[in-house]
């Protein structure tokens, strides 16, 4: 068993728990209270934990009615056990996700194993249930819990509209419990319309619980949790710590309430023993709790009920959102709820079907981007509505992926304008513009308000916002004042990148420093871009210097992420091939490919990998942001080492991990990720592959990937971060080629899914950016100078090259070409965005050639104390990427 319900004393069932996600049924949470770091999506950060993002309120008097007041109850009344087990929550592996397309429900759900799971209010970034499901007792003992002991159906009420009808059947075939579930346009209440049918055995022998456990907010412990009434309609309470409170309500009566402590005295635990929840446990405090409620099936025609669970900042509130959900009924939600969403998704590109797709497929990826949105926050979106692993997470915990982060939400904002959302793509800008920093970076990942969560630096999410502005540009979605109203945050972005560049303190998966292909690909392609947006906003020089920095970083791609003469390229006979990343340039290596990268989520004395031995899809995006050609020697040498270390061929089709010797996954025997463990298969690279294939100029090959993208959906259709790759191990609900125990949905995958939609239609990459290509494919634009900076200490010089010396502050250069037999003092002088730059003359020095160099830093003025060393070398100083065309 798992959960809530298993006493914590329970060895075998705490291990249970703990290893399979479908045992979920006991104690409620994970916590991802708001703020911390852990290791998900990249599992490692540089920050330190931020600060929980509600205020802590201490349990005020108790009051009368439904404010909780504890009435008298003797201490023999008090359930037994507290503060309860460990909190934990729930799969990942969800079925469903959805929320009302109002500014006056400010609920979102998640759905699994046939029924609720963690639930969000009064933000997406805040959960405040663990699960709701119902139990069955009967004669003999009899004791079923429909996510346990069923086989569950769920399906949308129709494509796009992310309303549920669940069907869970009992595995022995003695009942069946039908349900729709959806959240009310009208105000903070999800509705639950269910029909019990018992098709074995006496209704009077039968009877069925509702089971709810509380996490408020973002936590299991301190929750209290009440029997009450409200204007005399019975109900359940519970409030947390942060001002966030609950109430369940059920249009039939109830005809017995009970709360306990998970693990001790929980109605899972009271039922499965005696059959009969304890009437007298009305109140539990200040801890992991659980609320039950016995459903008179008596009173409820035909087995039909209607469950209402209300929120508010008070438990006042919250019962009168319930109470109002019962009385309103639930044709009134259902039909406003489909309304809304029918009009939403009436006014998208009809891209249903483009390239053989499954008929509901696109609609799916569409309804889970919108259900990751809120209205408070105009064009925020989270990454997930989902906890990796959530089974094995606890209160201590931190981690989860409602968060945001700006590289997921710029490519949220390119599904939406792929679909035709061009409304929803904009939002994203103005919220990005809202949460930039005042240097002009982004924050690794951020709550709602923009408050970081990890505080690591990632090059490609400074630079992805300046491509999303471009993009929506180029598509006339900006007008010209729009356009001015972002040149600042254009501006400020660029200037970070050409300050901070190339180098990145973390690569997309969160993890490592130095020259990555993917962040490199980005950035350049970032820094052409703001350069059009900056010549059309008065700042043609700022142009000038964004333009000649990208072709200095360009020219070095090959130097920093090319590798040659490696073992790789022995066995499979490869002229070379890029890297995943290299570590910055350091005064005592001779190239960043012969560095170690510590590879994260490694056994400990495990983690050091040369870099040239690793490799990543993520090569790909010098194709995907038009630094390189489909055909240029070096990518396709690339693209079969990837195949060669990196496929996986699944039942579904070729999907692809992330780099060789990936952690972040299950261990072989499938027990979740702790820190360790293997890296399983992405369909989210699937789909990358696939944008590579089209702009190969292979448009079959990007079909038939398409199919295995959507092949790899779970139930639902929803797209999961990882699949399983090895054999099936059942008891842990782990499958080849179905999804792991990473999160679903991971909505970047389904922003994927509905751009390979639109790139397919169009016969070309939706998103890629046109300066590149241009410039470097066409043009074939060249830069004079190599540059030198502190992390980017180059030993190197080829011939034919000048020296650009770009340093942080104003000083004077103490340099000599001749071993300081001729000395000469130069000033640097200050560039648009704060860089101090010296053009040393070394375009005609000949090979051997050393140059030294020294600083005497202005202010204050002080020497360097120490000096550096570049030697001018026999290379052309043509730039790789442009020297091998047509050399096939």
């Amino acid at each position: 068993m798992a959960g809530a319900h298993q006493p914590p004393d329970n060895v075998a069932a705490h291990a249970a728990e703990s290893d399979h996600p479908e045992l979920h049924s006991v104690d409620p949470l994970v916590f991802f209270r708001c703020g911390g770091a852990s290791v998900d999506r990249v599992k490692h950060s540089d920050g330190a934990p931020a600060a929980r993002r509600f205020r802590v309120r201490k349990p005020g008097p108790r009051r009368s009615g439904a404010r909780g007041e504890d009435t008298g109850l003797d201490r023999a009344d008090q359930p037994p056990g507290a503060p309860g087990g460990p909190g934990r929550w729930t799969s990942s592996a969800k079925s469903g996700v959805g929320t009302a397309l109002s500014g006056t429900s400010r609920v979102w759900f998640t759905l699994s194993h046939g029924i609720l799971n963690e639930i969000y209010f009064p933000r997406i970034d805040t959960a405040c249930v663990r699960d709701l499901g119902l139990i069955v007792t009967g004669p003999g003992g009899y004791f079923a819990e429909e996510k346990r002991d069923a086989r569950s159906e769920t399906r949308m009420l129709e494509a796009g509209v992310p309303a549920f009808r669940l069907v869970n059947t009992a595995l022995d075939g003695r009942w069946r419990i039908e349900k729709t579930v959806l959240a009310h346009p009208r105000g903070p209440v999800l509705l639950q319309e269910v029909v019990f049918t018992l098709q074995q055995g006496e209704p009077a022998d039968h009877r069925l619980f509702a089971l709810l456990a509380p996490h408020l907010v973002n936590a299991g412990a301190d929750n209290t949790g009440w029997v009450d009434d409200y204007k005399g309609t019975p109900m359940l309470f519970a409030r947390g710590t942060d001002g966030v409170s609950l109430a369940l309500a059920c249009s039939a009566p109830w005809r017995a309430r009970s709360v306990g402590y998970v693990g001790a005295s929980d109605g899972w635990q009271t039922l499965s023993r005696s059959g009969a929840l304890n009437p007298a446990w009305r109140r539990a405090e200040n801890g992991n709790i659980a609320l039950a409620g016995e459903i008179d099936l008596a009173e409820a025609p035909g087995g039909r009920f209607l469950l209402a669970l209300g929120f508010g900042e008070r438990p006042e509130e919250a019962a009168h959102h319930a109470l109002a959900g019962l009385q309103r009924g639930f044709a009134e939600a259902r039909d406003a709820y489909v309304e809304g969403w029918r009009n939403w998704q009436a006014g998208l590109l009809p891209l249903d079907g483009v390239a053989g797709s499954e008929p509901t497929a696109y609609r799916t990826s569409t309804a889970v981007l919108a259900s990751h949105q809120t209205i408070e926050f105009p064009g925020a979106a989270i990454a997930s509505l989902s906890i990796p692993w959530g089974f094995h997470k606890g209160d201590e915990d931190l981690g989860g992926y409602h968060l945001v982060w700006p590289r997921d939400l710029v490519e949220t904002a390119g599904g939406f304008l792929a679909a035709g959302a061009t409304a929803e793509a904009k939002a994203i800008l103005g919220y990005l513009q809202a949460i930039q920093e005042a240097d002009g970076h982004w924050s690794q990942n951020v709550w709602l308000d923009g408050t970081p969560y990890w505080n690591g630096v990632q090059m490609d999410e400074c630079a992805f916002p300046i491509l999303l502005a471009d993009m929506l540009r180029r598509e006339g979605a900006l007008t010209e004042r729009e356009l001015a109203r972002f040149a600042p945050m254009v501006r400020r972005a660029a200037g970070f990148i050409l300050r901070n560049g190339p180098v990145t303190g973390q690569d997309r998966w969160e993890e490592d420093a130095g020259y990555s292909p993917f962040t490199l690909a980005v950035e350049i392609a970032a820094l052409l871009a703001a350069a059009d947006i900056l010549d059309l906003s008065g700042g043609a020089e700022e142009a000038r210097w964004l333009r000649e920095t990208a072709d200095t970083w360009n020219d070095e791609v090959e130097r920093w992420t090319f590798a040659e003469g490696t073992a790789i390229c022995g066995q499979l006979g490869l002229g070379g091939y890029y890297v995943r990343i290299a570590p910055a340039d350091a005064a005592d290596a001779a190239s960043p490919l012969d560095g170690y990268v510590p590879v994260k989520n490694r056994p400990p004395g495990d983690d050091a990998r040369k870099a040239a031995l690793l490799i990543s899809p993520d090569a790909l995006a010098l194709v995907r942001f038009g630094l390189r050609a489909a055909d240029d020697p070096r990518i396709v040498d690339t693209v079969k080492a990837i195949d060669a270390v990196l496929k996986a061929e699944l039942p579904q089709g070729p999907v692809w991990y992330r780099y060789n010797d990936d952690g972040y996954g299950e261990h072989a025997d499938g027990a979740p990720f702790d820190g360790t463990g293997i890296g399983r298969a992405w369909p989210l690279l699937t789909g990358e592959r696939a944008h590579y294939e089209l702009a190969a100029g292979r448009p079959d090959a990007a079909k038939a990937l398409l199919a295995t993208l959507e092949r790899s959906a779970g139930e639902g259709g929803l797209l999961p971060e990882q699949v399983w790759d090895a054999d099936d191990v059942p008891e842990r609900e782990l499958f080849r080629g179905r999804p792991s125990g990473s999160a679903m949905p991971l909505v970047w995958a389904h922003s994927e899914h509905i751009k390979l939609l639109r790139s397919l239609r169009d016969g070309r990459v939706f998103d890629l950016p046109p300066q590149p290509v241009r410039r470097y494919q066409v043009d074939k634009i060249a830069s004079p100078v190599r540059c030198w900076r502190f992390n980017q200490k180059r030993r190197a010089l080829p011939a034919g090259k000048g020296l650009r010396l770009e340093l942080p502050a104003a000083a004077t250069v103490h340099w000599t070409l001749d071993d300081w037999g001729t000395i000469r003092d130069d000033a640097t002088t200050e560039t648009p965005f704060g860089l101090h730059v010296l053009d040393l003359p070394t375009v005609s020095a000949p090979p051997g050639t050393k140059i030294r160099f020294t600083f005497r830093w202005r202010d204050p003025e002080r020497w360097e104390g120490a000096d550096f060393l570049v030697t001018v070398d026999g290379e052309t100083g043509v730039a790789a990427g442009h020297a091998v065309r047509g050399a096939k």
